[in-house]
């Protein structure tokens, strides 16, 4: 396994991280693992040297995080590098259970470390932008998290780059605990964070860690079979996204073809694509399988040439923003 340094906070690693929205209960998505089966994905990953897992409090409402939790209490918590996120609503008749008032970031950060079974998070992130509560106040009530001891650092998901550029100059001007983390929505299908987030970051010294490198599963298989699994069945958030969109037809028919070239799966070329990108520290991988864990690391291994990365980006066309909502 490689590793390297998450932006500027000096936090080590592993160059993927491990998502858990696939772990906790079918009940919540049909493609969800149970625990059992969330166990073993997540001792694999262990095994094979992954220490940085990425939950949430709204994964499976809360039983990701438990069963996260569950499994890592039998190893060395200080080897690990733990991420939740917080922000939308939990229970229907709590408008506080969501949100990024201070009084939400308190009780569901509370809640999250609870359900984790721990007194510490390493990076506590906003899940959305907030257009309720002042960035001022969601800064401060995360400054305080820091100082109490609950989370390490603090970091942020996808959002329009203007709102992160604001977060941090608040952060600056208040001299509070800034975002060190972004993670955003970028895969061979969805590059419009070029134009401005990534830039950003870069210049920033900001961690990046985006979600969906694999496009929901799009850039796994042929077009014409994405249908074929339960999640491409069922899961109606992948239609949301512009992947369909463009030519992502026919970068998915590039990425087939280069992959019999390097005699690699489909998503181990789409997930190089990603790790090849100087800006990106650690893709978040969400696997419900242990085959596709083990391609996923082994994919650490394909060195692309640039002009391969170059003819795997040539067909690209803009498209709408998404992931921000």
């Amino acid at each position: 396994m490689e590793y390297t340094t998450l932006g500027s906070t000096g936090m080590e690693v592993s160059r993927l991280c491990l998502g858990c929205m696939s772990f906790g209960t079918s009940e919540w998505r049909d493609w969800v693992l149970d625990e059992e089966e969330s166990r073993e994905v997540i001792e694999r990953a262990i095994d094979l040297g992954i220490n940085f897992f990425d939950s949430a409090n709204m994964y499976s409402m809360g039983e990701s995080e438990r069963v996260l939790g569950t499994v890592l209490d039998d190893y060395d918590r200080d080897s690990q590098v733990v991420a939740t996120k917080g922000y939308f609503q939990m229970d229907e008749d709590d408008p506080n259970s969501g949100g990024l008032s201070r009084k939400a970031i308190e009780q569901e950060l509370s809640n999250s470390l609870s359900r984790l079974g721990m007194d510490t998070v390493d990076l506590y992130q906003i899940h959305r932008w907030d257009y309720d509560t002042p960035i001022e106040q969601t800064l401060r009530a995360l400054d305080d998290a820091v100082r109490r001891g609950q989370a390490r650092y603090v970091g942020a998901s996808s959002m329009w780059t203007h709102q992160f550029a604001d977060a941090l100059r608040t952060s600056e001007r208040e001299g509070l605990e800034r975002l060190e983390t972004m993670q955003n929505h970028y895969n061979l299908l969805y590059r419009e964070e070029e134009r401005e987030m990534l830039p950003l970051c870069e210049k920033e010294n900001v961690g990046v860690m985006p979600w969906s490198p694999l496009a929901r599963g799009y850039l796994t298989r042929p077009h014409e079979q994405v249908k074929e699994t339960v999640r491409g069945e069922t899961d109606d958030y992948a239609r949301e996204h512009p992947y369909y969109e463009g030519n992502g037809r026919e970068v998915n028919e590039r990425v087939q073809e280069l992959a019999d070239e390097y005699d690699a799966s489909m998503a181990q070329i789409a997930l190089a694509w990603v790790l090849d990108k100087e800006w990106v520290d650690a893709p978040i991988i969400g696997t419900s399988s242990l085959e596709h864990l083990e391609e996923a690391v082994a994919a650490l291994e394909i060195d692309l040439s640039a002009s391969d990365v170059e003819w795997l980006e040539a067909p690209y066309e803009p498209v709408r923003v998404s992931g921000h909502e």
